[in-house]
């Protein structure tokens, strides 16, 4: 029970600062639109997404919402019936589903996302912490099922 309790703690922190981040774009960087960080490399932009990366599905947001439902429910699943005693897959998938719930709840109650993070120097979408949670989380899942292979290669050799 304690395992289930601390995973669903670390989702709620992540997504309440997500969503408080996003709160805090509406009210104060909307109105003045941008704000450099670090001229020429990043800026706080505040930018309205109706689809997910890049603008993709743009407007599709009844397919949006089940879609991310249903990936969110399998790693739910995996999260709490399949990490135990895999902290590297836990963090992952505690990741993924944070930033996942973090934008769904944009997209039910808005109908579009709240991006933030401008880089300037690459040509490249605006996001917000909700999707750098969902990269790396996915990234880190990569690891971790790297890490099982080169772990489980020299016993099939044997």
């Amino acid at each position: 029970m304690a395992y289930v309790i601390l995973n669903l703690v670390c989702v709620a922190a992540l997504v309440g600062i997500d969503q408080a981040i996003k709160l805090w774009a509406v009210q104060y960087l909307a109105p003045v639109e941008a704000i450099t960080v670090i001229p020429h490399v990043v800026e706080l932009r505040f930018v309205l997404n109706q689809g997910m990366a890049f603008s993709l599905l743009s407007g599709k947001q009844l397919f949006l919402i089940l879609a991310t439902s249903a990936a969110l429910l399998l790693v739910a699943y995996l999260l709490f019936f399949r990490s135990r005693g895999k902290l590297l897959q836990q963090i992952a998938f505690i990741l993924v589903l944070a930033g996942g719930i973090g934008n769904l709840i944009d997209r039910v109650l808005n109908g579009e996302v709240v991006d933030y993070i401008n880089p300037l120097f690459i040509d490249f979408a605006v996001f917000n912490f909700a999707d750098i949670l969902v990269c790396v989380g996915v990234a880190l899942w990569v690891l971790v099922i790297l890490l099982e292979e080169v772990e489980d290669k020299p016993s099939k050799e044997q």
